[in-house]
């Protein structure tokens, strides 16, 4: 007696290859235009925020934003899911937005 395995079929093949296609779609928007965008933002924050001379401070924040591009690009593919790593690049970039924001409000490095 021989046991089949039990198969998803056609359309169940279908819909799991579309999942994955939006999944690696998240991913790549992720990494790449998110990903540098972040990166711009914490840039912004760190030129402001990080003491010593205004071109002193926007040269090690913009050193410190081409790692932080690289590891975006890192966290998009290494995430458990597309959403997971949209939205955490997200919270990441809001984060960054509001502290530049805070320190344009505090009349800080203007």
């Amino acid at each position: 007696m021989t046991v089949k395995a039990a198969s998803s079929g056609p359309a169940g093949s279908r819909t799991d290859a579309w999942k994955r296609r939006g999944d690696m779609t998240l991913r790549i928007i992720a990494a790449v235009p998110l990903g540098y965008a972040v990166a711009s933002l914490w840039a912004m924050a760190l030129a402001r925020l990080l003491p010593g001379d205004r071109a002193e401070a926007t040269v090690a924040a913009t050193l410190v934003a081409f790692a932080l591009c690289a590891g975006n690009a890192m966290w998009a593919f290494a995430a458990r899911s597309g959403w997971r790593a949209f939205w955490t690049l997200v919270v990441a970039g809001a984060v960054a937005g509001g502290l530049t924001w805070l320190s344009i409000m505090g009349s800080e490095r203007l």
